[in-house]
């Protein structure tokens, strides 16, 4: 299946069921979707690396696995920030933290800042316009959604370390 297909079925299954149960709207709950699908992936991944092979990294000029995870945490905060303070917030977790326990604390804090961020997205205030990068306006839905393409972008660079450490991705499990 190709990505698309992924996040189109995603989209499709989570508006079919905002209008089943009649509680959301199928714009924000399908965008909460597919961030719930990329923030399940990446934390089961998280799961999947051993200590031995934290600091790995493919070539030398890209992020360990315990850096990608580090900079997967970070976006959280830059791109949910917005939405649930109306700012970018800069956490530095990359810059600043490399052992394994502190790095996924702060990824799974990292989530539960978005989380709580899509709390704040209704479908009255969806399309509100709010600063974003260099202030240009973006509106609110577009803001997560970004956030969660910036998290599958980097769940694939994942996959690419797992399968070239004969580690099956969650998303190919059985």
């Amino acid at each position: 299946m190709t990505l698309k297909t992924i996040l189109c079925g995603l989209t499709l299954s989570a508006a079919a069921f905002a209008q089943q149960a009649g509680t959301a709207n199928p714009l924000v709950a399908g965008s909460q979707a597919i961030y719930s699908g990329t923030k399940g992936n990446i934390l089961k991944s998280v799961d999947k690396i051993s200590d031995e092979l934290w600091a790995w990294r493919p070539t030398p000029d890209v992020r360990t696995f315990g850096e990608m995870f580090a900079h997967i945490a970070d976006g959280q905060y830059e791109f949910c920030g917005p939405v649930a303070e109306g700012k970018i917030v800069d956490k530095g977790i990359e810059k600043a933290k490399k052992s394994k326990a502190e790095i996924v604390a702060d990824l799974k804090a990292g989530f539960a800042y978005c989380d709580a961020a899509y709390g704040k997205v209704t479908a009255a205030n969806a399309a509100e316009m709010l600063p974003f990068f260099s202030n240009r306006p973006m509106a609110r839905i577009s803001i997560m959604d970004f956030n969660a393409a910036h998290n599958m972008e980097h769940y694939g660079n994942l996959v690419t370390y797992m399968r070239l450490n004969k580690i099956v991705p969650p998303s190919s499990q059985k």
